[in-house]
C-alpha cells in the first residue's frame, strides 16, 4: 500500500536512528576498531541487513523510504525499482511493493553463464529507475550499479538508502558528478544524537565516536596498525 503519511524529515531521521539502536544494528568499538572492506579502521559499524528480521521496524522504515523518495524526487518519478546485490534486494522489493512499481536487481558483476546479465528482471529502454541499497559510505560502489542500469537504455538519476555515513565530504559530489542524487533516512550524526539522548553507550565511547565523525581520515591514520 502506498504510504499517505509524510512525517517531517528530522522525525524520520530520529526514529530511524532509534530503531537501528534498538535492534543492535549500531556498533561502537573505539578501543578495538572494526576493519572495513577498505582495510581501514573504524570505531563504528552498522548492519542494516538485520532490519529484514524485524517486521514492525522493517515496515515503518520502508514506509519512510517510500515517502522520502516521493517527497524529494516526485510522486510519478520512477518506472522501476532496482536493488543492488545483495543488501539492496529485499529493500528494493519492499519499496517497489509500496510504490506499485516493477522490481529488478543489479548484480555486482555478470554471473559468467546463461545470459551473463547484470540486470535480473524486466528493465526497459527509457525507464526511469530508482536504485535502492541499504547504505552508502563514500558513494563509489553505487556507480557500477548505475552504469549497469544505464547500459540497458534506462535512466538512473536517483539512489535511496536507509543509512548514509555523511562524514566524507566527497560523497555527494561523487554521485552528483555521475548525475545521481542521493536520498537517505538517517546518518551517523542522527545515531550519535539518539545514542546520547538514551544513554545507549558510555560518554567516553560517544566522545571518541564523535572525534572520528568530525575527522574520519585523521582518526583512521592515527589508528592504523603498523
Amino acid at each position: 500500500m502506498i504510504p499517505a503519511a509524510f512525517p517531517p524529515k528530522d522525525e524520520i531521521a530520529r526514529l530511524t536512528a532509534r530503531m537501528l539502536l534498538e535492534i543492535g544494528a549500531v556498533n561502537f568499538r573505539p578501543e578495538d576498531p572494526f576493519i572495513l572492506a577498505s582495510g581501514l579502521p573504524s570505531p563504528t559499524y552498522i548492519d542494516c541487513r538485520k532490519l529484514i528480521s524485524y517486521p514492525r521496524i522493517r515496515s515503518v522504515l520502508m514506509d519512510f523510504l517510500a515517502v522520502t523518495v516521493m517527497r524529494e524526487a516526485g510522486f510519478e518519478a520512477f518506472d522501476n525499482i532496482a536493488g543492488g546485490e545483495t543488501a539492496g534486494i529485499p529493500f528494493a522489493a519492499l519499496v517497489a511493493e509500496r510504490l506499485a512499481l516493477p522490481m529488478t536487481y543489479v548484480r555486482k558483476k555478470p554471473k559468467g553463464y546463461g545470459r551473463n546479465a547484470r540486470i535480473e528482471g524486466a528493465m526497459g529502454e527509457g525507464q526511469r529507475v530508482l536504485l535502492i541499497e541499504d547504505l552508502t559510505t563514500d558513494g563509489g560502489s553505487k556507480l557500477s550499479f548505475v552504469d549497469a542500469i544505464r547500459d540497458t537504455g534506462a535512466t538512473c538519476g536517483h539512489t535511496a538508502v536507509i543509512f548514509y555515513y555523511d562524514i566524507f565530504p566527497e560523497t555527494e559530489k561523487t554521485l552528483g558528478d555521475h548525475g545521481v542524487r542521493l536520498h537517505h533516512l538517517a546518518t551517523w550524526w542522527d545515531v550519535l544524537a539518539e545514542a546520547r539522548a538514551h544513554g545507549a553507550f558510555d560518554e567516553a565511547t560517544l566522545a571518541e565516536v564523535e572525534t572520528f565523525l568530525n575527522a574520519p581520515r585523521a582518526w583512521q591514520d592515527a589508528h592504523k596498525k603498523a
